[in-house]
């Protein structure tokens, strides 16, 4: 268990970081706020993670002394667009068309926040997907409804199993929190 010399919070939803975080016995408590997630017009595609996981870090502005708030977040890139969350089960098919049969980009970034100091990091890992058959498609929509994933895909559900051929990178920063470098960085961290 890492022993850490302050309190961490946890700023986010996602049931796969929390367990990423369990799993490291990282202790922590989630402390989620709602952050209004428009991003610049003008920003490159592999800078989004690491704008969105700044942005809802300043969400935790009241942070006590001794506190630090981890936020993270994920963006698909495939052919130079970036791949949100899908609105619905069309938007999550047509991505999951999108990246069949190709090699995407996935970049996870996180940011460490206490009152007095802040830390940035991004991950990036190359996924290599089969051709996946428009049933294939179908049944992972309708049976794991990906709506709160970048690119409509959980690596660690069914169409990850069925569907990766290769992964350049870490699985983790694919899943959603690069814990080899989120270990590193809480163990180093000054707040």
């Amino acid at each position: 268990m890492m022993n850490l010399t302050y309190t961490l919070y946890l700023g986010s939803k996602s049931p796969r970081r929390q367990q990423l975080l369990c799993e490291m016995n990282i202790p922590f408590t989630p402390r989620v706020r709602e952050v209004d997630e428009t991003f610049p017009e003008d920003i490159e595609a592999d800078e989004m993670a690491a704008h969105l996981a700044r942005l809802k870090a300043s969400a935790h502005d009241d942070l006590e002394e001794g506190a630090v708030v981890l936020c993270s977040d994920t963006v698909v890139i495939a052919n130079g667009h970036m791949l949100a969350k899908p609105e619905d089960a069309d938007e999550a098919s047509a991505m999951l068309e999108l990246l069949s049969g190709m090699r995407h980009e996935v970049v996870t970034a996180f940011c460490l926040k206490s009152k007095n100091n802040e830390m940035v990091i991004s991950d990036t890992a190359s996924v290599y997907f089969k051709e996946l058959s428009k049933e294939e498609i179908d049944h992972y929509v309708s049976h794991y409804k990906p709506y709160d994933k970048a690119g409509a895909y959980g690596i660690q559900e069914w169409i990850g199993m069925i569907g990766i051929e290769k992964i350049e990178g870490s699985y983790f920063t694919v899943m959603g929190l690069p814990v080899h470098k989120v270990y590193e960085a809480l163990r180093t961290f000054q707040a």
